[in-house]
């Protein structure tokens, strides 16, 4: 059952399962949301409309994933890959989403990878790649 705290990242859901999943008991809490720490740092290292390069702090990271479901709308998450290093204090984890861009209705497909350092049983630092074009392409389907 869907926590009532977390109701309005519902569109995000997918995502926040497969990483809780990926990251096992390496940390603890329920939701993505309680296994951050206050002061984690969300770095993306690509370029995305309206989402920023380094967001710091649970309480920013919460408020751009509440836009993000204003706009995507995510049906799955998988191909999920994880592998551990520095005795689980690194986890690299490898997966695919599927959803669809609110605005138009075009499908969103794509693949991500993501380096999290645990710290506490807490994610303290998040680093994420994805693939640009996908995204780009799912955003202006004219240029298809």
């Amino acid at each position: 059952m869907l926590n009532p705290k977390y109701a309005a990242y519902e569109a995000s859901r997918p995502y926040f399962e497969l990483v809780r999943r990926a990251l096992g008991d390496l940390v603890d809490g329920e939701h993505f949301f309680d296994i951050v720490t206050d002061g984690v740092v969300y770095e993306v290292l690509y370029d995305f409309p309206g989402w920023p390069r380094i967001i710091k702090g649970r309480a920013d990271l919460m408020a751009k994933f509440k836009g993000y479901g204003k706009n995507i709308k995510l049906q799955s998450a998988d191909k999920l890959i994880t592998r551990k290093a520095d005795n689980g204090r690194v986890v690299v984890i490898e997966y695919e989403v599927h959803g669809t861009i609110l605005a138009t209705g075009v499908k969103y497909n794509n693949r991500f990878c993501s380096i999290i350092k645990i710290e506490n049983r807490k994610i303290a630092h998040w680093r994420d790649y994805m693939d640009s074009l996908a995204a780009w392409n799912a955003l202006t389907p004219h240029a298809r």
